[in-house]
């Protein structure tokens, strides 16, 4: 096997399973790290740095959206697939929320994990020419190369899901962004989850960045289009 290869990491407590993730996975020509519970599976990330995590929701000790949780706020950014054996939306809609980029429901076909792994693996970061390293409005200083942000000299603590909706709404400025269109290229989705994934981020969004939420001076709602920036 050479560097040059994805390395996933496959955090899953029923061994079977895990055993069996790590064969195809290996087969499709993947290095593959394996953790049994929530502890393991952090530690591995941060030590590891691996290209993608799947990440069950149900693991003994810290639980999968806790360690998702927990891995956005450390700054780790790779994609996380997160693995559940319940079908209630509410659970798709909270990992996708603090920070998960896909799910697959248990019992759930290799082949589509596979294909959702592809799919976040080989997504690329947006041509030079749509590259944005810096932009100031206001009182607000973003460095989208360092991802550090500020206003009035004091630091903005932003996710890696704020930045990447500020950086879009910010290309676009003046534009209408639906939130299919949010949520297809900031999360990866044509259609789901509901759209209150992306309203969800956009009120803490504004919380950071405008002076009064509540009456918004750059991020705009559109009432039943999307969101639009000003500044």
């Amino acid at each position: 096997m050479t560097s040059a290869q994805p390395k996933i990491l496959v955090v899953e407590d029923e061994g079977a399973l895990a055993k069996g993730l790590e064969l195809n996975l290996v087969r499709e020509g993947y290095r593959v790290l394996t953790a049994a519970s929530g502890e393991e599976g952090m530690r591995l990330a941060l030590r590891e740095n691996p290209h993608l995590v799947i990440l069950d929701i149900m693991l003994p000790g810290i639980n999968g959206l806790d360690v998702c949780r927990e891995l956005r706020r450390k700054g780790f950014d790779a994609p996380i697939i997160m693995l559940t054996a319940k079908s209630e939306e509410l659970d798709r809609v909270l990992g996708l929320e603090i920070g998960a980029d896909d799910y697959v429901t248990k019992p759930f076909s290799r082949r589509e994990l596979l294909a959702r792994i592809r799919v976040r693996l080989r997504r690329q970061p947006a041509a030079a020419s749509e590259q944005l390293a810096r932009y100031r409005f206001g009182a607000i200083e973003i460095d989208f190369e360092k991802c550090s942000a500020s206003k009035g000299g004091t630091t903005l603590e932003l996710t890696g899901k704020e930045y990447d909706i500020l950086r879009l709404l910010i290309r676009h400025r003046g534009e209408v962004i639906s939130r299919d269109r949010m949520l297809n290229e900031v999360w990866g989705y044509d259609a789901y989850p509901a759209t209150r994934t992306v309203d969800s981020h956009i009120v803490k969004l504004r919380q950071k960045i405008e002076d009064n939420p509540a009456d918004p001076k750059y991020i705009l709602s559109i009432y039943g289009e999307g969101y639009k920036f000003v500044g």
